[in-house]
Parts: C-alpha cells; structure tokens; sequence
C-alpha cells in the first residue's frame, strides 16, 4: 500500500493514463501495444528450447545391444536394451540430460564382444529397468560391468560405439 506522501504522485499518474486513453482512444496506447507485441513475438522466437537427449551410435559394422545405467535423486537405474543396426543411432534418454554421469554396457550380437567397464549394475537377458545397484544375483540379476560417460553437466549428448570392443568409452563424443 502506497504511503500518504506517495498517493498524490500515483493518482496524478492514474489520472494521465486514463486521460490518455478515454480522451484519445488508442493514440497513445496502440504504438506502445505494437512494440511490446513484436518484441515478444521475437523473444518467443529466440527462447525455442534446443533438443537435448542421449543418443547411443552404433559405428560398427554390425548390430548391438545397449544397456545403460544412471542415478536419479532417490535411485540409481539400469535400463536395456536397444538393439542398434549398424550406422543407425538410437534416442535412449528424450529431453535434457539430469545427471552428469551415465554408464553404458554393449554387447556386439554377432561376435560376442562386448563394451564394458568396472561400474557393476543390474541386468538381465530380456527388456528391463531395474532400481537398485545392489544384490543383483540375489535379486535375480546378472551383475555387469558398465563404463562411465562423463556429460560434463552438459544436457545433451552422443555417444558413438566403434568397432573396438572391449575399450571402455570407445568413441564417446559429445555433441
């Protein structure tokens, strides 16, 4: 609420602008409507949000299997698997990345090679998400090897598998 002092000013203030606008219908108003409007449409254009995801690229020159692992705030979850044709990608996380850190593990489906690491998560044989890291041979779970991807906190990014298996982070690039 305006103090007593600041009332005079605020209603001399009221008084022009009504003035302004029942005396002269839209004169004064309407330049001022139109800037504000091109101006926002402008910054409605510029503030698109970019894509951001987590692609996985298959470089190779034959199919695989990917599974991925990540921390959410309450837990960590491993999730597979996306089978990738060799020279196709795959979105595996749609929208802005959330942790900085993912972990992959791949297997090549005709040579049995594999991209693997020394961060042990959950998984199993057929489609799977699994909360927990822990116990997983007691759950029912295989225990696998997955290598780390370092995002850097950015929120979108590729990572490319090439025909190396076996080297952890082969490829990785971010976009």
């Amino acid at each position: 609420m305006p103090s007593e002092s600041e009332r005079p000013r605020l209603s001399r203030y009221f008084s022009k602008l009504r003035w302004r606008r029942n005396g002269h219908p839209g004169r004064a108003l309407l330049p001022a409507l139109l800037s504000c409007a091109v101006l926002g449409l402008g910054l409605a254009a510029q503030t698109t949000p970019a894509r951001a995801d987590l692609r996985l690229c298959n470089k190779t020159s034959g199919g695989i299997g990917v599974a991925i692992g990540y921390k959410t705030p309450k837990t960590w979850i491993t999730e597979g698997w996306w089978n990738i044709d060799a020279g196709a990608c795959s979105l595996v996380i749609e929208g802005p990345l959330n942790a900085r850190y993912y972990y992959v593990y791949a297997v090549d489906n005709a040579n049995g090679g594999e991209w693997g690491g020394q961060a042990f998560m959950c998984t199993r044989e057929k489609e799977f998400t699994i909360e927990g890291i822990g116990d997983c041979v007691r759950r029912g779970f295989e225990r696998t090897g997955f290598f780390e991807i370092d995002t850097g906190e950015q929120r979108n990014w590729t990572i490319q598998l090439t025909d190396k298996p076996g080297t952890a982070g082969a490829g990785e690039q971010k976009r």
